[in-house]
């Protein structure tokens, strides 16, 4: 940020400015913000070190140390662009190579650091120092850039219609005291001495050891905790399954929050409603995902509503950064050495805002392949929305369908 705002000062400046001008202006900000940053200075207005520190000395000493002639327009060394006419095109090709030049650039497959930028510059030629070929870099418009994650596929034409919809709906709900839960399953951990990402405050130098590789244990394997998230009441169901991530387990983990938390949170309820992702155990197109959701109405009593998020929009389901988030933060460090650290450390999940979780360990076995004919969904009696019924439906208990 300040390299950037030094930048844009001294390109305003720059048309008015002689050389002894320029010198005392990079040399006025460096002492501003610390002599030890005349580094960024120099990269912010291209003007070397040796240059900047000479003007530093100027300024403190009050009088000019050199002999104030001014070099004529042209005059003095000319730039390693202007005697060598092919040294940019030829840095772009090895920053770019998908884009320009080469494709089997041999930086293609390395890291693109400024001392192998100018290696593979000179073994083609050139005649540049890594110092060189940060002044071009800049001169060009590059920085350095970490991934950004922004890219989820092809957006939805319906996408922001769909947001409004869910949104409508949740607010219908609550206005009428019904229950809204979303829900999701968080990431597959491996269960066993296994570094997991984040810090903890211990003794100094009082590391907890952990495996080098993680290898799965065949003994314990992973667990799949299933999230049930309550919007209304900022509380939190997760069922930590051992066996697959199915329709199935998702509707029991629907179910086990139901006869726990929310019949005890909404005895009055008539109705529910779920917002899930498009995809995964509870995506929109799988069959046993319904079928296993109209056995759930039945056996509840209330009448259950469905609203799917647009593919590739899953980072808005609430659960995600209101539920996961904070697991994930609760347990930073702590290796999930067991089934009851994994449960302990979930039910243990706080935060400033009152967030309560419940946690519970799912034993039971949940086969994959289950067969489901598209005949056998047809005659659930879904009643689908008029507005995309793909993704927003509802199933009503048995005694209830006319």
């Amino acid at each position: 940020m300040l390299e950037e705002m030094i930048s844009k000062k001294y390109d305003l400046l720059k048309p008015f400015l002689d050389e002894k001008s320029k010198r005392l202006f990079a040399a006025a900000e460096a002492l501003s913000i610390g002599t030890g940053n005349i580094s960024i200075v120099s990269r912010a207005t291209g003007i070397s070190q040796d240059t900047i520190k000479k003007g530093c000395n100027e300024l403190k000493s009050g009088k000019s140390l050199s002999d104030d002639k001014i070099r004529a327009p042209g005059g003095g060394r000319k730039k390693s662009v202007e005697k060598d006419p092919t040294l940019l095109s030829d840095l772009e090709s090895l920053i770019e190579p998908t884009s320009r030049g080469d494709p089997e650039s041999p930086l293609r497959w390395t890291c693109k650091s400024l001392r192998n930028l100018a290696g593979e510059l000179q073994n083609i030629g050139h005649k540049v120092s890594h110092a060189r070929v940060a002044d071009m870099l800049r001169m060009l418009g590059y920085s350095l850039q970490a991934n950004k994650k922004t890219i989820e596929g092809t957006e939805h034409p319906d996408r922001d219609k769909q947001f409004e919809h869910i949104n409508d709906k949740c607010k219908l709900f609550q206005g009428e005291h019904q229950p809204v839960i979303s829900v999701d399953t968080k990431k597959k951990e491996l269960i066993g001495n296994f570094r997991n990402v984040g810090r903890e405050l211990r003794p100094k130098k009082d590391p907890i050891p952990v495996n080098v590789y993680d290898f799965k244990d065949k003994e314990l394997g992973k667990v799949n905790p299933y999230g049930v998230y309550d919007i209304t009441n900022n509380e939190g169901w997760v069922n930590v399954g051992i066996d697959h991530d199915t329709a199935s387990f998702a509707v029991e983990s629907i179910r086990r929050w139901w006869n726990l938390m929310g019949c005890e949170s909404y005895p009055d309820a008539k109705k529910l409603l779920i917002t899930a992702d498009c995809g995964g155990s509870n995506g929109s197109r799988v069959r046993l995902w319904k079928t296993e959701l109209q056995k759930l109405t039945d056996e509840i009593g209330l009448e259950i509503s469905v609203c799917h998020f647009p593919p590739g929009t899953s980072k808005w389901n609430k659960i995600e950064h209101r539920l996961f988030t904070q697991i994930t933060l609760n347990w930073r460090g702590k290796p999930l050495t067991s089934y009851e650290v994994i449960v302990n450390l979930i039910a243990a999940t706080k935060n400033s805002k009152g967030l309560r979780v419940k946690c519970m360990l799912d034993t039971n076995k949940y086969p994959k392949g289950t067969k489901i004919e598209k005949k056998q969904v047809e005659e659930l009696g879904i009643i689908h929305d008029e507005f995309h019924g793909e993704w927003n439906y509802t199933f009503k208990p048995k005694n209830m369908v006319n």
